[in-house]
């Protein structure tokens, strides 16, 4: 019984968090971020894939090669251990990010 419930509650959580993102839309195989804040400056409309293994080339959707996958991997490990050690720098600039946003109106 209990499984059952956690299971619900699972459920109920990702359909909130689906609500909860209206900054984000879905179309078919590609996502639309309306609006973010990336390096100070915002970017409007960005365009990125949904499927994995495949992004955005010339609008649009294109497999990716083993090598750019391998590459893309490792370099995700690099900052992983990067980002690990710059965490209160992360922390802070998310923070003006956020002010940032609320400051244009999308929070």
């Amino acid at each position: 019984m209990s499984i059952i419930k956690e299971r619900i509650e699972r459920l109920f959580e990702k359909k909130l968090l689906e609500l909860n993102e209206g900054n984000v839309q879905k179309f078919g195989r590609t996502k639309l971020v309306k609006v973010r804040v990336r390096g100070g400056k915002v970017q409007r409309r960005k365009k990125f894939s949904s499927v994995p293994g495949y992004t955005i080339r010339g609008g649009r959707l294109v497999r990716m090669s083993p090598q750019e996958r391998r590459k893309r991997k490792m370099g995700a490990r690099k900052a992983k251990i990067k980002r690990k050690s710059k965490l209160n720098t992360i922390l802070r600039k998310r923070r003006m990010s956020l002010r940032r946003r609320a400051s244009l109106g999308v929070r």
